[in-house]
């Protein structure tokens, strides 16, 4: 499905391919087309199509540095959101990795599976609803990111919106919570930072920093939901990977 693939080079580092295309109308024109989104998403994703088309290369490229690249609150790496630096993380990146594998995707290997344009890739290569389902998986990361780039005013957080529209899941709003209840980050604020690096990785659950010990369900990590959805979802019909 096309739609996951432009979303996914919209959450790309912006070279020339992305700015090309932008300007070219073949990024909109593919969302369009599809059908996948309405036309209040499709309007919102418009701001930033625009900017990739008028904007200077080198402001695109600070400015998504400084976004996604620099921060830990904004990651677009999803298990950063999850297992930070812990010893889980390398495991459910095998994880990942062996799911696209089974889905015919093969990434380089110096590709980190977490990587959300990575993983709409590999969505793409899905039937429409069970890439619904599998989206759903991460989409309390995916909402948190969305909002802070809310706030932040960004436009980028039309593509959050776009994902949280397609997904089968909607955040709870519990989950949500925990994962703000960390902040967001500053990449000009140098001791904030080293300080959010240095903490613990975040913990889920009713006992969770931020929860007060309400009875909101613990929060399953990622690579814990999406091996749930692989279970379930071994149906033939996943088409090719990308060549």
């Amino acid at each position: 499905m096309q739609t996951y693939k432009a979303l996914a080079a919209l959450l790309s580092y912006p070279g020339e391919n992305l700015i090309g295309a932008a300007r070219g109308g073949e990024i909109e024109a593919v969302l369009t087309a599809e059908g996948l989104l309405d036309g209040k998403c499709i309007a919102a994703l418009k701001p930033l199509l625009q900017e990739l088309a008028e904007w200077d290369q080198m402001d695109l490229e600070e400015r998504y540095v400084d976004l996604f690249d620099r921060s830990r609150s904004r990651s677009l790496h999803l298990f950063e959101h999850v297992h930070g630096e812990s010893r889980d993380r390398g495991q459910a990146m095998v994880d990942l990795r062996t799911m696209y594998a089974q889905a015919g995707l093969e990434i380089a290997d110096n590709e980190l599976p977490d990587f959300l344009p990575l993983y709409l890739e590999y969505l793409s290569t899905l039937g429409a609803e069970q890439a619904r389902q599998r989206l759903g998986q991460p989409i309390h990361v995916v909402a948190a990111v969305g909002e802070r780039l809310k706030r932040r005013g960004s436009s980028y957080a039309a593509v959050f919106q776009a994902l949280e529209y397609l997904s089968e899941a909607k955040a709870d709003r519990g989950e949500l919570d925990v994962l703000l209840a960390e902040g967001d980050d500053d990449p000009n604020d140098k001791a904030r930072l080293d300080k959010t690096w240095a903490e613990e990785p975040v913990t889920f659950g009713p006992q969770a920093p931020g929860t007060g010990g309400n009875d909101c369900g613990r929060i399953k990590q990622i690579a814990e939901r999406i091996a749930a959805a692989k279970g379930r979802g071994k149906d033939a019909g996943q088409s090719s990977a990308r060549g």
